[in-house]
């Protein structure tokens, strides 16, 4: 009997604590939102950021006010020690929704021809001519449980694809292989 109840205990756990956290971070973010806004209806922060971020989505993409947003973005993107800061976030961001999303390419690197090892990877660009490096790819190695990587300058023939969609290839990097999809 106890044997069973602390299976259930445990299975209870798995799904206890992943609901727990998800729920808790996202009602952190509701408040530290409405917190920040100076709103006290809850979620009115999200709704404000939400119709807020849309707006300027609309008046960046006018063709009238689209020119002031070009003008900020080259300013931000020449103001010393601002456009290392700004180009990085404005990469990732672009890499993950943007219209040049540059996950999607899944592929698993070999660090040598010797190694049984692999990396996994996603391809950023096919070719390396321009600074004269024809047979090498540029291939970015997402850390697990973090936001950052390297990039790895390899031969085109270390570099087998992943036959999977790049969301679920990063999903898996990013929990360690611990995805269950």
């Amino acid at each position: 009997m106890l044997k069973i109840l602390s299976k259930y205990f445990v299975r209870g756990l798995l799904f206890f604590i992943p609901a727990v956290v998800t729920l808790y971070l996202f009602y952190a973010a509701f408040v530290k939102l409405d917190s920040l806004l100076g709103v006290s209806i809850p979620g009115l922060g999200l709704v404000i950021t939400v119709a807020f971020i849309t707006l300027l989505g609309f008046l960046a993409s006018n063709f009238l006010t689209g020119k002031i947003f070009q003008v900020i973005d080259w300013l931000f993107e020449h103001i010393p020690m601002v456009k290392i800061l700004y180009k990085g976030v404005k990469d990732i961001t672009r890499s993950l929704v943007g219209d040049k999303k540059t996950f999607t390419r899944p592929v698993l690197v070999s660090p040598s021809a010797e190694s049984d090892i692999r990396l996994v990877g996603f391809v950023t660009d096919e070719s390396l001519e321009e600074w004269g490096m024809k047979e090498l790819i540029a291939v970015y190695l997402p850390q697990s449980y973090n936001f950052a990587g390297n990039l790895v300058i390899v031969p085109k023939e270390r570099v087998t694809p992943i036959e999977a969609e790049g969301s679920e290839v990063l999903t898996f990097v990013l929990s360690g292989g611990m995805t269950s999809e």
